[in-house]
């Protein structure tokens, strides 16, 4: 009877939502997202949309993504990091250097071991700031803000402030360039691979809820849902097949940066509803006094948060340098403030407890739309960061007053 009544109290929009079984906050920053598009092409007189455009924008969507899914943890455990972008940068021209000027140019051996040189690196520091966080008791604002000047600084003096280049042929298709990509047919298998998962956990879906004796989705809900995400698929491989290889009409496909955000995405989703981790991790953000008690070993927790995170920005570092061909000490600069803005855009609460990694996605795509968007309208660099502080101010009162209502 309650949930009738409570039912009945919802407005039309709201109950179709409930059956569709869509997050209204999530559904309203899909809005924001169409309307800044639309926005931003009519600006640009239709430069947005173009098919260039749509595929540099999902390339540099990649970094900031990925390192947002490893925010979405921290924060959602109470804490922050300010220092994601000074570690890629660190960690970045480690990679550049140990690949041009430590290991033997052209090996096969080179690029691997560089890139899990990378990761380790990245991993480590994540603990050694966890460390301090968790066993010493200082404040992450206070920890990531000393690694944010840390590894700025240790960024210049791995090679005095010069540029490391080239890298390794191979290693560059890491970065998306012209020859980063998976091609016409490769991408349709791809695209068709992930409708295939689609309708298999649509259907594992319905087994599970029949197995527990759960109310199932509505067949029509399920359906409009299973159209809608299919059509996205085709859309988007339809797009990056229509970017074509400079004075060829040879379609490049999917960027292998956006195949490893994927992968990122899958492997961090997973992480945070299936594994003890991620449940120790919500646990701790919801009540860390409760968790502790109920024999949750909070320290290690959050230690290993951190090393998630660390290991994020070594991968962030791996596809820039590839992307451009180089080490460079401004690697990430101020990277750590889209990081936070498109992890609190995409629905996950300063106030611990409640986050998800498809939300960051979105959030990290509607950062990059606007920072796309304004390069090409022009503005200047120093304007641009005005206007990503004030979004990220936005954000954060929209999130302080989206749980007040909760309430």
């Amino acid at each position: 009877m309650d949930s009738q009544a409570t039912e009945s109290k919802l407005s039309p929009f709201e109950r179709l939502c409930a059956s569709l079984e869509i997050d209204t906050r999530m559904l309203a920053m899909i809005g924001a997202l169409l309307i800044i598009w639309f926005t931003l092409n009519y600006l640009t007189d239709g430069i947005f949309f173009t098919a260039r455009n749509l595929y540099n924008l999902a390339v540099q969507t990649s970094v900031v993504g990925i390192m947002a899914t490893g925010m979405v943890l921290v924060i959602v455990a109470r804490h922050i990091d300010l220092s994601v972008g000074s570690v890629m940068g660190f960690t970045g021209m480690v990679i550049a250097f140990l690949q041009v000027h430590a290991f033997t140019l052209g090996a096969a051996w080179n690029w691997p071991l560089t890139v899990v040189c990378g990761l380790a690196l990245g991993a480590l520091i994540g603990i050694w700031q966890g460390w301090w966080v968790a066993y010493r008791g200082v404040p992450a604002f206070v920890v990531t803000l000393g690694g944010l000047l840390i590894f700025r600084g240790a960024a210049y003096l791995v090679t005095d402030g010069r540029t490391v280049a080239p890298m390794d042929e191979t290693y560059q298709l890491l970065g998306g360039g012209i020859h980063g990509s998976i091609g016409a047919t490769g991408s349709w298998i791809f695209g068709a691979l992930c409708i295939a998962v689609l309708l298999f956990n649509a259907v594992q879906g319905r087994k599970r809820r029949a197995r527990f004796g759960c109310k199932p989705k509505a067949v029509w809900a399920e359906a409009l849902i299973l159209l809608v995400s299919i059509g996205l698929v085709c859309g988007f491989v339809m797009v990056m097949n229509s970017y074509y290889k400079p004075k060829t009409e040879i379609p490049r496909g999917i960027p292998i940066p956006v195949l490893i955000l994927i992968g990122v995405v899958v492997l961090m989703t997973l992480l945070a509803k299936v594994t003890k981790f991620g449940r120790y991790v919500f646990a701790i953000g919801g009540n860390p006094e409760a968790a502790e008690l109920s024999g949750i070993n909070v320290e290690r927790v959050t230690m290993f948060i951190f090393g998630v995170m660390g290991l994020l920005c070594g991968v962030a570092a791996v596809i820039t340098t590839a992307r451009l061909n180089a080490g460079a000490n401004s690697m990430g600069m101020m990277a750590e403030l889209n990081v936070i803005a498109a992890a609190v855009i995409g629905g996950t609460s300063l106030a611990g407890g409640l986050g998800s990694i498809a939300g960051a996605i979105l959030g990290a795509l509607i950062m990059q739309s606007l920072e796309s968007g304004m390069v090409l309208l022009g503005i200047s660099s120093a304007m641009r960061q005005v206007i990503i502080g004030l979004v990220l101010i936005i954000a954060v009162w929209f999130d302080v007053a989206y749980n007040k209502n909760r309430r």
